[in-house]
């Protein structure tokens, strides 16, 4: 599934960015933002094996927040000046509009 392709590269590229965070921030900040990335391939690949379409639309909306959660997370680094890349975002907007598009998809054919 190609959404779940760029969402595990998302949380790769996530990780190398929060590397560069301060130690202080390990066990908070750069731990809720890793937890938020690998928690959008793990909800695709969750209602992927699902019983039916509308268990894995409810997976694909989980996976949804969790896009919203991250970049609001992201944009909170941004302020306290810690190291970004302005791509994640793109990447993130390429994935919300990817999960609509499938959500879409997924419904008509209900």
């Amino acid at each position: 599934m190609d959404v779940w392709k760029v969402a595990m590269d998302l949380v790769s590229e996530v990780y190398r960015l929060t590397k560069k965070y301060p130690k202080e921030e390990l066990f908070s900040l750069t731990s809720q933002i890793r937890r938020c990335a690998v928690s959008i391939p793990s909800n695709i690949a969750e209602g992927a094996a699902r019983n039916g379409k509308k268990e894995f639309i409810q997976f694909l909306y989980i996976a949804l927040g969790s896009c919203a959660e991250l970049e609001t997370q992201l944009l909170i680094a941004r302020k306290l000046d810690y190291p970004g890349n302005p791509e994640i975002f793109d990447q993130l907007d390429r994935i919300r509009r990817m999960l609509l598009g499938l959500i879409r998809k997924l419904r008509n054919s209900l």
